[in-house]
């Protein structure tokens, strides 16, 4: 059996590790970036909807809000109706910033699909959608305290 998740890892860990050391310059560090975009994306998303889209637990993702927001990245804001949820928002510094990381990412994601043709990229984005539709099935039971059964 080919080692398809080993080989996406490389990818993930290879470009994280490349993100990290371009956009130190910006005070974001260990994937910030990937909250920060995904708040300037969705200005008003709540903490719980950013760990659900990064697929990592609310701990680390309380962990990186706190240090975004430190940093003045971010901002929290009460949401109207109930006060106990807070809002995220992108600061101006978080919105200056925004603008790099996506030309990180329109490149790299250039880089990681030269050579080939649109109708292999179309096929490539639809397998990994698939790879991914299947592992987040696994990724909810688990989330929720069960155990996968091997």
């Amino acid at each position: 059996m080919k080692e398809i998740l080993r080989e996406i890892g490389m990818i993930a860990r290879a470009l994280d590790s490349i993100s990290n050391i371009e956009f130190k310059e910006y005070d974001l560090t260990k994937g910030q970036y990937l909250y920060l975009v995904r708040i300037c994306e969705n200005p008003g998303i709540i903490q719980e909807k950013v760990a659900e889209m990064i697929k990592v637990d609310r701990t680390t993702t309380a962990r990186a809000i706190q240090k975004l927001e430190m940093n003045g990245f971010i901002e929290k804001q009460d949401d109207q109706q109930n006060k106990k949820i807070k809002k995220l928002f992108p600061t101006e510094k978080g919105k200056m910033v925004y603008p790099f990381i996506k030309r990180e990412h329109d490149y790299s994601n250039l880089v990681a699909l030269k050579g080939f043709s649109e109708s292999e990229v179309e096929t490539i984005y639809n397998l990994i959608q698939r790879v991914r539709k299947n592992i987040e099935k696994d990724w909810d039971y688990v989330k929720k305290g069960n155990k996968r059964n091997y």
